[in-house]
């Protein structure tokens, strides 16, 4: 079984445009995600600018496993006009695993949530087998956007973190 190719595509919500990413987003996301305390649970510090647009390169080029396909968008919320954070979804054959950041100061309003629940609608309407993502078991913020989204916590462990999953 292959992983299908898919696409990001915009999608939007009440309040959320999930936007494809871009290299040219770097410099608004550095600063979207400058907070160290982003990075309790995920390790590392805050990127440059520099460092982030290097990484988008890298992103937006596509995975170099062709078994693979990485899925990128910057959420921007429309009422405000600014990014204030990602979703992601790494495809493969055994489904989407999924990823989700708002920085700082635009946590607490259910935008990691709503965008969180989009992306997985978005997903279940691909043909990907599962939506699973990994949470340390200390984040509570994590655990509760997942429950929000439909994923449960399974008895599985990857690096410190608990396996939460969506069957299909």
């Amino acid at each position: 079984m292959t992983a299908p190719r898919l696409e990001a595509r915009a999608i939007t919500t009440a309040r959320l445009d999930l936007l494809p990413l871009l290299v040219e987003h770097a410099e608004e996301m550095a600063r979207v995600l400058s907070d160290p305390a982003l990075h309790t649970f995920i390790g590392g510090t805050p990127d440059t600018p520099e460092a982030l647009r290097t990484r988008y390169q890298r992103m937006t080029a596509g995975s170099p496993d062709p078994a693979v396909t990485w899925l990128n968008w910057v959420i921007r919320l429309r009422g405000e006009g600014g990014l204030t954070g990602t979703v992601q979804a790494t495809v493969s054959a055994a489904g989407a695993e999924i990823a989700w950041v708002v920085g700082t100061p635009w946590q607490g309003r259910g935008i990691a949530t709503e965008a969180t629940q989009a992306l997985v609608a978005w997903l279940e309407r691909q043909p990907v087998a599962a939506v699973l993502a990994h949470i340390h078991p200390g984040h509570r913020a994590s655990a509760a956007v997942a429950t929000a989204a439909g994923l449960t916590p399974t008895d599985e462990w990857h690096d410190g973190e608990i396996r939460w999953l969506r069957a299909r």
